[in-house]
């Protein structure tokens, strides 16, 4: 590292071996860069601390000196003009939290402001909004209010009348949603409860905002719309990160008591005219309780605290959200010759984003996965996250219809149980599968918890899931993972039903999913999807070669033990056999594109079948082809058991 904080690789240290090696491996290399980038981003990081520290006292400095007791006519206690500033504050924070405040309130009563000032907010944002004497300082001068009026103005200039600047408007969104989060740490702390209280005023008000009239300049009846402030704090708050669990639950309960109608509120009171899902008015969060849940997701304990219906079954948020709510909050118009009337409600296309989210969030114990992480299945789960999956399959089963924002989420979700998923549908796993589904939803073996619904349920939730590709793909290829473990424990030299009923139960399971693709190409609700464009999706998927494995600490069962898992990861042989040889054929056939020809041959059930017994059993010295040619005969018997099984499930909706 040299005077001006360049970093750079000291070639004088690497040996002539060094050299070679690093010739000959461009990947060390990137490494090494990689490195030396991270150093020399960590001394600009600290360089800029030390200015925005510096900056800060300045700022303290000039506002210190000035004399505090001034009368109105330009004396104060003490006859000076300019005299001893009788009421100096001991914080900096405090300085820099009122300057800033001088300068948000410009900004809302539409004076012009400098690029100085902007830059100053930004600065200040950077440096304090950790600090609770700035944050708290800062917001209890502005008032809820005034923070939302605030927010808006922001976001009028970087989406509308200034967007050449919208990236200054967009990170001081940023600071002021942190400065939020820190201030709101501590729920009961007096700045908490006067706090909420202003934002629970502030957000049942209206308020401008150019989006919301842009978006209907065409339609007479939204003419002059504004829009409430938990839509604006909701806004807002996507941009920060940090927020406690029971600031987020606290804002929730809100939003929900605002709606509710069993609660008081008005169902319609999110209710806008205009489509808030394109590229230019996504960033607004028209649904506040929708948003709120999203941002709830990025933590899974407080996802779990929230939708967890309790012991009691006293918490009712999953149940409202599932199927109480009013989801409709679009308003539509219909003309009739030259008079336009208003129209009956719809759901946004972007309905359920973020309780799809909290939902996979709280049945996991992870936040969502990302592109290129599959589901472990073998995953730990508490209590609590059991209670909720289990209440997910029960109430959204019986229709086989789940909206099409939830079914990849709670795809991942489900797979991350296919250890409980796989002994329900093959039928011959813990009869407290059985005795448990109708009672608490789980059951506890030692410190693991497993999740118990009926069979029944948990077939018609997976058909409904299955409407997309993706989530029948998911799904398809945690089962098969788990059933590649499973003939794993069989031991060697095992005989009889502890050789056969393993792979009795595995058909039995793939039997059902073969039921619900038989389902899903024939059924007459594909309206997305034509039956070859289902199968070259979910083929799409479930060759989509090793994934990004995702490492995290889960805790387990009631003693509160933890288990490191490493999800998407090829840890075991037995994940190395059929599986990948599946993806490899199908790879090399189809040069990592599928279609539904290819589809139709290696995702068929009596081919996946036999070739899972062949990869399993090869190499195996206790298994001679008498005895693979008997193991074929279980499995597939076990498939006709399975299909038969699902598809009186599939043709029963009744609930």
């Amino acid at each position: 590292v040299d005077s001006q904080a360049n970093v750079r690789e000291d070639e004088s240290k690497l040996t002539g071996q060094d050299r070679m090696y690093l010739r000959d491996h461009p990947e060390a290399v990137a490494a090494l860069n990689k490195t030396i980038e991270a150093w020399a981003q960590r001394i600009r990081d600290l360089v800029q601390a030390f200015a925005d520290a510096d900056q800060g006292v300045k700022v303290a400095l000039e506002a210190v000196g000035v004399d505090s007791n001034k009368d109105a006519f330009g004396k104060g206690n003490d006859d000076q003009l300019n005299g001893f500033n009788a009421g100096a504050q001991g914080d900096i924070e405090v300085y820099e939290a009122r300057n800033v405040e001088d300068i948000a309130t410009r900004i809302n009563s539409g004076e012009k402001v400098s690029a100085a000032d902007y830059a100053e907010l930004n600065r200040s944002f950077r440096d304090n909004s950790s600090r609770a004497e700035f944050t708290q300082t800062f917001l209890n001068g502005m008032g809820a209010e005034n923070t939302l009026k605030f927010t808006n103005k922001l976001n009028d200039h970087a989406y509308g009348d200034d967007k050449g600047n919208k990236q200054r408007y967009l990170d001081l969104q940023k600071g002021l949603a942190n400065s939020l989060s820190n201030a709101m740490q501590d729920p009961k702390s007096e700045f908490y409860k006067n706090f909420r209280t202003q934002l629970n005023n502030a957000g049942l008000a209206t308020y401008d905002l150019k989006v919301a009239g842009e978006a209907v300049n065409t339609v007479a009846n939204g003419h002059g719309q504004k829009v409430h402030g938990y839509q604006s704090l909701v806004t807002l708050m996507q941009q920060g990160e940090g927020y406690s669990g029971a600031f987020l639950q606290d804002l929730a309960t809100d939003i929900r008591k605002a709606e509710d109608k069993k609660q008081g509120g008005n169902p319609d009171i999110w209710d806008l005219y205009g489509d808030y899902n394109g590229k230019d008015r996504s960033w607004f969060a028209n649904d506040p309780l929708d948003g709120v849940l999203g941002i709830i997701g990025r933590d899974p304990a407080t996802s779990t605290a929230y939708l967890d219906p309790g012991p009691d079954g006293k918490n009712d948020n999953l149940q409202y959200l599932l199927k109480d709510r009013d989801w409709d909050i679009t308003n539509t118009t219909n003309w009739r010759g030259n008079i336009e009337i208003d129209g009956a409600d719809k759901a946004d296309t972007d309905s359920r984003v973020g309780l799809g989210a909290a939902l996979e969030a709280a049945t996991t114990g992870h936040t969502p996965l990302g592109p290129k992480q599959d589901p472990w299945p073998v995953t730990p789960h508490t209590d609590a996250q059991a209670r909720v999956m289990h209440d997910v399959i029960g109430e959204l089963g019986p229709s086989q219809k789940i909206h099409e924002n939830l079914r990849e989420p709670l795809a991942r979700s489900l797979a991350s149980y296919t250890e409980d998923t796989h002994q329900i549908l093959g039928g011959m796993g813990d009869s407290r599968y059985i005795t448990s589904a109708t009672g608490d939803g789980f059951f506890r073996d030692g410190n693991t918890t497993h999740v118990a619904v009926t069979e029944k349920d948990l077939a018609q939730f997976m058909r409904g899931l299955s409407d997309d590709p993706e989530a029948y793909a998911t799904l398809h290829k945690a089962e098969s993972r788990y059933i590649s473990l499973e003939m794993e424990k069989i031991p060697d030299g095992a005989t009889g039903f502890k050789q056969t009923n393993p792979l009795s139960n595995a058909g039995a399971v793939l039997g059902t999913y073969s039921a619900i693709r038989e389902d899903v190409i024939n059924d007459d609700r594909m309206s997305a999807y034509s039956a070859a464009d289902w199968k070259s999706k979910m083929a799409y998927h479930v060759i989509g070669g090793v994934v990004t494995p995702l490492y995290f600490t889960t805790p387990v069962g009631a003693a509160g033990a933890t288990v490191s898992i490493a999800f998407g990861d090829a840890l075991q042989r037995s994940v190395d056999t059929w599986a990948w040889t599946l993806g490899n054929n199908m790879k090399a056939e189809a040069d990592a594109t599928a279609n539904a020809g290819i589809a139709d041959y290696y995702l068929d059930a009596n081919h996946q079948m036999r070739l899972m017994v062949d990869s399993w059993a090869d190499g195996r010295a206790d298994i001679d082809e008498d005895t693979k040619s008997g193991l074929k005969n279980a499995i597939l018997s076990g498939h006709d058991r399975g299909a038969n099984t699902t598809q009186k499930y599939l043709t029963d909706t009744t609930n």
